[in-house]
């Protein structure tokens, strides 16, 4: 197949269905032979599914039934692409859940399943893929690789309801400079996608906007996204490394992150009164923080 991917190999976490799923199928349509992740049990047949579209439409995909928020499930990840195609050239990490409480009712299980799932599940393939593209360099075959991590506004922002997604995501945000400063020297490029979108996760918190399209267009798509990410997984997007974008309907925005704002240096140590007043002089100058995501509800 011809397109900005062909040659290449993608895997995909959490590819059966929504956002996962666009990616896989639009990377397929643009060359990529595709790895299709999902969990083992029932999640295997959405992947299945996903394979055959893949296959009908004269693309390239083979399933993977692991759970990449543990070792092995990782490590197999990367194994089958290498298996079934000789080669990885993009990881795009994408499997998530929710657990969602507000943080006095948040329990301590619905936080380790949603850090596990979120940011372990990131780490871990990352890890292994990372791993083989350094074999790959020092061997002398120097890969023009990609990781397309997924965050979202909530960790960029925070989300009420949401403290273990929002702290997770953002973590992801933390991994993904870490990557891409770490991993540049082995070619590897690692960016982050913020989406907004309509999926199993999402239904609730976009359900004011899942009106019937209009003019055709259907805003909250997961295919929206898609096309930045297959851009960022393939090898035209070189030179583009330790960026977040948020990517929703037909709108991009790269995300700029924490900047030094307003400052000031006594030259001295303070005493809790003036460093008081200093700071209460900085926030009047300072830009005022983005509003997070349902603040200002309430509930239990």
């Amino acid at each position: 197949m011809t397109g900005i991917c062909a040659g290449r190999v993608a895997a995909v976490t959490g590819a059966g269905r929504g956002l996962g799923r666009a990616h896989a199928l639009a990377l397929a349509a643009e060359g990529a032979r595709v790895v299709v992740n999902e969990l083992p049990g029932a999640s295997v047949g959405e992947a299945r599914r996903v394979v055959e579209e893949i296959r009908e439409r004269r693309g390239e995909a083979v399933v993977h039934s692991g759970d990449v928020s543990t070792d092995d499930g990782a490590a197999t990840l990367v194994a089958t692409a290498l298996d079934a195609y000789g080669r990885l050239d993009t990881l795009v990490n994408n499997a998530g859940i929710l657990r969602d409480r507000m943080l006095v009712n948040l329990g301590e299980d619905d936080w380790d399943a949603v850090v596990a799932v979120h940011l372990k599940g990131h780490f871990l393939p990352l890890r292994h893929a990372a791993a083989h593209w350094r074999a790959e360099h020092k061997a002398g075959r120097t890969p023009q690789a990609r990781i397309v991590n997924t965050t979202s506004g909530a960790g960029l922002l925070g989300s009420v309801g949401q403290a273990n997604y929002a702290a997770a995501k953002a973590g992801i945000v933390a991994l993904t400079l870490v990557a891409a400063a770490e991993l540049a020297r082995y070619g590897v490029q690692a960016n982050a996608v913020a989406p907004a979108a309509r999926t199993r996760m999402t239904e609730h918190t976009f359900a004011a906007t899942m009106a019937a399209p209009q003019h055709g267009f259907d805003a909250m798509a997961p295919a929206n996204v898609s096309p930045l990410v297959v851009w960022l997984a393939s090898a035209h997007s070189a030179g583009v490394t330790g960026q977040i974008f948020a990517a929703e309907a037909g709108r991009i925005t790269i995300m700029e992150g924490w900047h030094p704002g307003p400052v000031t240096d006594k030259g001295d140590r303070w005493t809790p009164k003036e460093a008081g007043e200093a700071v209460r002089g900085l926030l009047a100058g300072a830009r005022a923080p983005g509003v997070v995501y349902g603040a200002g509800g309430s509930g239990d």
